[in-house]
């Protein structure tokens, strides 16, 4: 597989023109951390306005990525990601218009949406490339397509700069921010006319029914809602953040009113999915072996992608101003030196893809990683003004390391549960995702960066000690053909029929 990376043919191809798309949505979404406290002196925002920036930036990014993941299985990757490219455009205009902040909360809510690209080439890649290479390839979708948070904090900052004589010799963000969103637009054409939804010959495997996520058993459909519960209380958390009282957003009648509608859209989000799978709750219906799977599988890649991708998202966003506070940098060298964070997607995601591949065992891969996650967090708990900043650099990126590695893995096992509805699995596991970083990021705000480290490698190391006696080995993890993943499906002999192995 390396070598057909130098290439531009056939899957290869499309997994370039796939990371690239989610390379451009990363820029979009990551546009404001590098500018935080230059937003913050011209808007007149205090530090804990522009931390709950931070958590808006990431909140709605929770129900859009299940949304989009519906919307990826039913109408394919191809429509879909050349939309929500050409939507980028909105937000980045909404926030370089922004004057103060409440418009800069409206934007970056919105940017949220743009955060959910990353589910729609978890589909796109897995049609592609078969089960023996798609940690590889999946590592490579996701790590350099997340490489497009440090182009977002090391060289917006530069064409901000470079562009300052037009704002009167200050840096020129709006501009910078706008640009991001008119090329996100433009590659959405070119996507849209350059790639299909899969190889000649292979058919799109859809749900057969939409509306909610689909279960193989009662047991499931229980755990299914209360995951769900889960992101509408990211999203209750964010409400009551912006309620408080500094802030100047909402009003307590204002925050009840919000977690009404939640709790309206939690009912609402239950029906459907009781409606879905009432047959499979009442016992009308069983599914064959080989196409059940289990949802607590499903759980579980969802608390991995909280401790991997969720603390990535809140250490890209706080890390700019972590290190220009700690260290009493300018802002464009802590920019820079934070940008070192997501630098490393480019080669430690695909890394633990492969690993994944190569290692045998996707859940021992997974377990490992994690549990280096939770240590490398808590040094970098441990950093402070005292320390060398090389060394507080190199403690940022030992955790980022693994973190991404962390992330590659994931999604190595999330095309594998259940192929039609990948996208729903990938959009679930991905908001999880959003989850953390919203909730290390509450966190972040309400406290300090020592305690925020020391939060996100407690919750990993107790996420490596449930991988490690729950998650199972998928079938057909190492299967040679990608477009007859089903049927090389093996039966499971356990009457809950999960489809999975130890």
């Amino acid at each position: 597989m390396l070598k057909g990376l130098l290439s531009f043919k056939n899957q290869y191809r499309t997994l370039h023109l796939t990371w690239f798309a989610f390379f451009l949505t990363f820029v979009c979404w990551f546009n404001f951390a590098p500018f935080a406290s230059i937003i913050g002196k011209e808007l007149s925002l205090d530090e804990s306005q522009i931390k709950t920036l931070l958590i808006c930036n990431l909140a709605i990014t929770i129900p859009a990525r299940i949304i989009i993941g519906a919307l990826l299985d039913k109408y394919g990757p191809r429509i879909t990601y050349s939309i929500l490219l050409m939507f980028a455009v909105v937000p980045c205009i909404a926030t370089a218009l922004a004057q103060d902040f409440s418009q800069m909360v409206v934007a970056r809510l919105l940017m949220g949406i743009v955060g959910s690209g990353f589910v729609l080439g978890i589909r796109m890649v897995s049609e592609w490339f078969p089960p023996k290479d798609i940690g590889m390839a999946q590592g490579i979708y996701g790590g350099w397509g997340n490489f497009g948070a440090f182009g977002a904090e090391f060289a917006l900052p530069l064409i901000a700069g470079g562009t300052a004589f037009l704002a009167g010799g200050n840096a020129n963000w709006r501009l910078t921010i706008v640009m991001t969103g008119v090329i996100a637009a433009i590659y959405g054409v070119i996507y849209f006319n350059s790639v299909t939804d899969t190889p000649p010959g292979k058919e799109y495997k859809r749900p057969k029914k939409y509306g909610a996520m689909e279960v193989t058993s009662a047991r499931d459909f229980y755990g299914l809602l209360i995951m769900n519960f889960g992101l509408i209380f990211a999203l209750g958390l964010l409400a009551w953040r912006l309620a408080q009282k500094k802030l100047h957003f909402l009003n307590p009648g204002q925050m009840y009113f919000i977690w009404f509608l939640l709790a309206a859209l939690y009912a609402y989000q239950s029906y459907q999915a009781w409606l879905v799978n009432r047959d499979v709750v009442l016992g009308r219906k069983q599914f064959a072996p080989a196409e059940r799977y289990e949802f607590g599988q499903v759980a579980l890649l969802q608390f991995t992608y909280i401790t991997n991708f969720g603390s990535e998202l809140a250490a890209v966003s706080m890390l700019p101003v972590f290190f220009e506070k700690t260290f009493g940098l300018q802002h464009a060298a802590a920019a820079m030196i934070a940008a070192t964070y997501p630098f490393l997607n480019l080669f430690s995601r695909p890394s633990g893809g492969f690993i994944s591949d190569k290692f045998g065992s996707r859940k021992w891969t997974m377990t490992t990683v994690t549990a280096l996650i939770g240590v490398a967090y808590l040094l970098a708990h441990q950093i402070d003004k005292t320390w060398a900043l090389p060394l507080a650099v190199g403690v940022t990126m030992f955790s980022a390391l693994f973190a991404q590695a962390g992330c590659g893995g994931t999604f190595a096992i999330v095309p594998l549960i259940k192929k039609e509805i990948t996208g729903q699995v990938a959009g679930n596991v991905g908001a999880y995702g959003n989850f953390g970083g919203v909730v290390y990021l509450t966190i972040f705000s309400l406290t300090d960066a020592p305690t925020l480290f020391a939060s996100m490698g407690i919750g990993a190391l107790v996420c490596a000690f449930m991988c490690a006696f729950f998650l199972k080995e998928p079938q057909n993890s190492f299967g040679l053909d990608a477009a007859g993943m089903e049927a090389q499906a093996v039966p499971i002999s356990s009457p809950s029929g999960f489809g999975m192995r130890d």
